[in-house]
């Protein structure tokens, strides 16, 4: 094999390839190019996205421990604190995905309680291709189950999440994991390693040689020879993940660490070179005393991604205390190495010397680029769309069925019903609602959690689509009445290399800032995902957006279904007529993606927030639901469909109904209350538009004259998409 056959092999650009040899001063070992293919991947450095990101703001009140951590940390009161991040395990879950999703959850959870806190709930954002593509029935079966079983197993609730289809997504499905955790403020543990002399443990699982090269694999685009990959993806056990947690949570509860870190992307590689690269130190390392499997070469043990695996860094003195914990729950842990004032790592093999690399060099100083820009020609086409040109609908009965039946709308209970969202008893909202509550059982508070991004308004227009993709989000929290706080980001973007999808990212980077300074929510952690393109067809952009906030009291928080007949339905805020942009109901019945997006109004969202934190603190909200996509008729078709009673509405459109019932304003909740009058106080005192457009009924949804559908009608077009990919029927109504 030549030179370049090698580097193409582990994905070391040439470039890349002559600085490590120049840094060196001779020719660098194998086992350094390999180090250097994943610590310079896209997944592990960010060298097409650090000098962006940096413009995102990342300190708040709340923020204890922002970006560049295992995950982000926020105080939540009472002495306790958040932990959480969202990462992508995009490729994995493509090319194994049962396996790839499964330890995606895994990895997201270890990257929580590595920072000493317990995980107390999973979301997850899927985002598959058309359903009469051939893999997609595949690839939804397999990734729900590895989510499902993987969160059930290790006894912790999947609680909410979203999901998104389009052609895009055919042959690279999108599998987004989001985990928080709830811990002690006075115990934060970090990924530093510290300590001259102190000993390092790897403790977990063995290692064996599942996963080696995903970091490269995960920073590369696809071929149609995608499958060949499968090596590359890790296997998980979720039993042992319990075990881990379980052991770690222990270990952190005594005085005898300094630092500790999940094995995850490039596994022993990673770990060990960013923890001494935030502690400015060096390690020595004797790869031959690592747990394994089988029989293994040094570079093999140091790019494993088996699972279950974590990096520690204890105190001199302590180490049979370590020993003793881990053999107490049947896991590994082995003093492999030790801290040294080199900020070097050093790798032994059999008494040899068989790696000697800068730690900074790798890390802190690894390569950044400044890729080129270019704005797409599509997005000035796309933008002057003449919404005219389409024909109104003559029959809207049958086009908000065709829509609540579509893959977007369609009733997901199939889909989370596999996953356990009740285990630890602290859910308050299920999956189904607009965000997942859980109470912290410690406090009288609660935890609001929600993901979402809407790709199509981002491919649109990124800087406008993604603040859209934040303020949806945003109102997901608000709706339940909790107050934004902070986020995460999984950036899912094609090709860095091409100029037109650089443009998408760095454009929605400066969405992302926007929506964050204005609204004082900064971003904690995140991850960015390229490469997500398959024989040069990249997916939409998807900057997903993974938002917390605090809820004052949770067993207020208000879900999306009507709770009992009788009651007034209300519009807070007011509908414009024909902000069909980018919209579902183009999506799903013109087969188009087009037009100007809807318009943003950030001062509208927080008098929203101010309002229904108010009205839900004081039980003035039955039920609540923000307009988003598919609009206020699918805004209402929702609330029926996910409660209990019917409803009869009076709509003032002015125009063509469908470019008031299917627009997607910005700013605009559905509440169903019995203090309609109280409520309307809050709404003049803010400034906002308040309107009682109608009351809960019997089993029927009635809009003016022009919708008229009975709630079983609705609901068997609803069931039908899931019911036929997982063969479920519910004969309850």
């Amino acid at each position: 094999m030549n030179l370049e056959e090698k580097l193409n092999a582990i994905g070391l650009k040439i470039e890349e390839y002559e600085l490590l040899k120049e840094k060196l001063g001779r020719e660098p070992e194998d086992i350094e190019l390999e180090i250097a293919s994943a610590m310079w991947s896209e997944h592990c450095s960010y060298k097409s996205s650090k000098i962006h990101l940096k413009k995102l703001p990342t300190k708040g009140k709340r923020v204890i421990i922002g970006p560049g951590e295992n995950a982000g940390v926020v105080d939540i009161d009472d002495g306790f604190v958040a932990v959480f991040k969202m990462e992508s395990h995009n490729h994995p879950s493509f090319i194994e995905p049962y396996q790839g999703a499964a330890t995606g959850v895994g990895g997201i959870l270890r990257d929580v309680f590595t920072m000493g806190a317990r995980p107390v709930m999973n979301l997850d954002g899927l985002f598959f291709g058309s359903i009469d593509y051939p893999r997609t029935k595949y690839l939804i079966d397999g990734v729900v189950r590895g989510i499902g079983d993987y969160g059930n197993c290790v006894g912790v609730p999947t609680v909410g999440g979203m999901t998104f289809f389009d052609e895009s997504y055919n042959t690279n499905n999108l599998v987004n994991a989001f985990t928080l955790g709830i811990g002690r403020k006075e115990k934060i543990f970090l990924g530093m390693a510290k300590g001259i002399g102190n000993p390092v443990f790897y403790v977990g699982s063995k290692t064996g040689k599942d996963g080696i090269h995903g970091a490269t694999m995960a920073s590369n685009s696809f071929d149609d020879n995608a499958e060949e990959e499968r090596p590359a993806v890790q296997v998980g056990d979720p039993f042992t993940e319990k075990l881990l947690i379980e052991a770690c949570l222990e270990l952190m509860d005594k005085d005898i660490i300094e630092g500790i870190q999940d094995m995850g992307a490039a596994g022993l590689t990673s770990s060990s070179f960013e923890m001494a690269d935030r502690g400015g130190v060096g390690l020595d390392l004797y790869l031959d005393k690592v747990p394994t499997r089988e029989k293994m070469t040094p570079s093999e043990i140091m790019l494993s991604e088996s699972q279950e695996r974590m990096l520690v860094i204890a105190k001199k003195g302590k180490e049979e205390e370590v020993k003793r914990i881990f053999k107490k729950w049947n896991l590994d842990a082995e003093v492999i190495g030790k801290v040294t004032d080199t900020k070097r790592i050093r790798l032994f093999y059999e008494n040899k010397l068989v790696a000697d690399i800068d730690v900074e060099f790798m890390v802190s100083n690894a390569p950044v680029y400044n890729r080129e820009t270019k704005e797409p020609a599509y997005i000035k086409e796309k933008e002057g769309f003449d919404f005219d040109s389409i024909k109104e609908p003559s029959d809207y009965n049958g086009v908000l069925l065709k829509l609540i039946k579509s893959p977007e709308f369609a009733n997901k209970e199939p889909l989370y019903e596999q996953y356990d969202a009740t285990v630890q008893t602290n859910t308050i909202l299920r999956p189904g609602s607009d965000a997942a509550v859980i109470r912290v059982k410690e406090s009288k508070k609660g935890v609001a959690a929600t993901i979402d991004v809407n790709p199509r308004y981002v491919f649109l227009n990124p800087d406008k689509g993604t603040q859209l993709s934040f303020l949806e989000a945003y109102r997901n929290l608000i709706t339940t009445g909790a107050e934004p706080i902070a986020l995460t980001d999984c950036l899912n973007f094609g090709n860095p290399e091409n100029p037109e999808i650089m443009w998408q990212f760095k454009e929605s980077i400066e969405g992302l800032k926007k929506a964050c300074e204005t609204m004082e929510v900064p971003v904690v952690s995140g991850n960015v995902s390229f490469y997500n393109e398959t024989s040069g067809k990249n997916i939409l952009p998807t900057p997903s957006i993974g938002m917390v906030g605090i809820i004052n009291k949770p067993l207020n928080a208000a879900s999306i279904g009507f709770k009992k007949i009788g009651s007034d339905v209300c519009m807070i805020g007011r509908i414009e007529e024909k902000e069909l942009g980018g919209s579902a109901y183009l999506k799903w019945i013109y087969g188009k993606i087009e037009g100007k997006l809807p318009k943003i109004n950030y001062e509208t969202h927080k008098k929203l927030k101010s309002v229904m934190i108010e009205a839900t603190e004081k039980g003035y909200i039955l039920s609540a639901h923000d307009v988003s996509e598919g609009g206020i008729a699918i805004c209402l078709a929702e609330m029926v469909l996910k409660g209990k009673t019917g409803a009869k509405v009076k709509l003032d459109i002015k125009d063509r109904a469908d470019f008031y019932l299917f627009s997607e304003t910005q700013g605009v909740i559905i509440v169903e209350t019995d203090d309609s009058d109280k409520l309307k106080e809050l709404c003049d005192k803010a400034g906002l538009d308040f309107s009682i457009i109608g009351k809960t009924i019997e089993q029927r949804l009635i809009i003016n004259d022009i919708i008229d559908i009975d709630r079983t009608t609705l609901k068997k077009n609803n069931d039908e998409f899931f019911g036929s990919v997982f063969n479920w029927k519910d004969e309850c109504i």
